[in-house]
């Protein structure tokens, strides 16, 4: 406990560490602060219906990573996700299309004109995705909280300010990487999903001690130990790593010795991060946006994570995304290439050509795995309702994305602080080790 309140003050000690975590922190006040602004047109007192359709299956995944803006039609109702989907298909562009790689290769005037486009896609993406919530609000279930005198501007104005509120969104997440703590993206993706966090723990307190009473303490506990499990469970899956042996051939230039020295090629258990669990939603969430999300007819069984059927297919889905997305980013040629390049080599393999094969090799093996623990992840969440009977709001945080997300941003996080400390001679954040953190999780977002 000592230590901790050490280092906490080594941490409030640093100027610039300070300013900010400081910065960081009001940026995410606004946030927050916006996501209870009720879109005009509405009455927020007749929001039942809403928050109550909110809850369950893929809006209620939705409404978890906006921190339930969703539920309470907020400006702020589709957060900062439209960016998420444009940049994603921004990034596979940039694998898929030689221009785009092209351009992205062309350094700072490069990065530029991809963030520009990307921008420009996220308009489009919001635009749409307001439509369809603007059809979801007025469906019969949602139709008594909108207001009657203003329904002739209703449609024109939520467009606008969804767009608007979602570009904001965007800025303060790029603000937050600027200037602040953390990928902003990631880290306001995090606090829309911790938001929920204590509600979820009420309604499933109050759920077990309404049911069983005293035997609902001893339930929740060991609900609670199945999540600290979980975490830590997760955390090796963010963290593993195949290290593979590389050994550098010896130099000498003049009267000094260079290489000679054997290090390791880390190969990452999970180097898809978060990014195959996001492809397989979003393929799943398009029944339900056809349908206006309702998740009526065949679009039902898309909706409901606790349906066989979804986790069946939500599973092959992320198994063949893990895959596919590994052989997009993941380039053995180049791996062996660039330690031919400085005269590195793993023993027994000769160099280019064949230490491409077998680097390739041990990814394919390491990522089978991989994948089914990600797979296995993502429908945790299902499993526990089912099992547990828990309510939605809490089965979400035992699996899927919202913990992953969770475990990979706090990871960063703690590694950038960590950082800052080590650079002015303080103790780390750990005794054993440094913390590994999560790139991928913040890059691919």
């Amino acid at each position: 406990m000592k230590k901790f309140v050490t280092t906490l003050k080594n941490i409030w000690s640093i100027e610039e560490l300070r300013n900010k975590i400081t910065f960081t922190l009001l940026l995410l006040f606004v946030y927050r602060v916006g996501s209870f602004i009720v879109l005009p047109g509405i009455d927020p007192n007749k929001l039942s219906n809403l928050h109550a359709s909110s809850q369950s299956g893929m809006l209620g995944l939705l409404d978890a990573f906006v921190g339930g803006a969703f539920s309470k039609a907020s400006i702020f109702a589709l957060g900062i996700m439209p960016y998420i989907s444009a940049s994603i298909f921004m990034q596979l562009m940039t694998i898929l299309v030689p221009q785009m790689a092209k351009i992205q290769k062309e350094g700072e005037s490069g990065r530029k004109k991809i963030n520009a486009w990307t921008r420009y896609l996220t308009v489009v993406v919001t635009a749409f995705q307001a439509a369809a919530y603007i059809g979801y609000l007025k469906s019969q279930a949602n139709a008594a909280a909108l207001i009657p005198a203003y329904e002739s501007f209703f449609w024109i104005s939520t467009v606008i300010i969804l767009t608007v509120g979602t570009l904001f969104v965007m800025w303060l997440g790029e603000k937050i990487t600027d200037k602040g703590l953390g990928n902003g993206t990631s880290i306001i993706i995090m606090i829309g999903i911790l938001a929920r966090l204590p509600q979820a723990f009420t309604q499933e307190w109050s759920k077990r001690i309404a049911e069983r009473g005293a035997g609902g303490l001893l339930l929740m506990l060991i609900e609670i130990l199945f999540l600290i499990i979980i975490i830590m469970g997760l955390i090796m899956l963010v963290q593993g790593t195949r290290k593979v042996p590389v050994n550098y051939a010896k130099q000498i230039v003049g009267n000094r010795q260079f290489g000679g020295a054997r290090n390791f090629l880390p190969l990452k258990v999970n180097a898809a991060g978060v990014m195959p669990i996001i492809f397989a939603q979003a393929i799943l969430f398009l029944p339900t946006i056809f349908t206006g999300f309702t998740g009526e007819g065949w679009a039902r069984y898309f909706t409901d994570h606790t349906n066989v059927i979804y986790m069946i297919v939500y599973s092959v889905c992320v198994i063949a995304f893990t895959f596919l997305y590994t052989a997009l980013i993941f380039n053995p040629k180049q791996m062996a290439d660039e330690l031919k390049r400085n005269n590195g080599f793993i023993p027994g393999v000769k160099p280019g050509q064949p230490t491409a094969d077998y680097i390739g090799t041990i990814m394919d093996r390491i990522t089978l795995p991989g994948a089914v623990l990600l797979a296995l992840v993502g429908i945790l969440p299902g499993i526990f309702q089912l099992v547990f009977q828990m309510t939605q709001g809490f089965s979400t945080f035992f699996g899927g994305t919202s913990l992953l997300i969770m475990v990979g941003v706090i990871l960063d996080t703690l590694q950038q602080i960590e950082t800052q400390l080590l650079m002015r001679q303080y103790d780390g954040l750990m005794t054993g080790g440094r913390i590994q953190g999560r790139q991928a999780v913040a890059s691919g977002m």
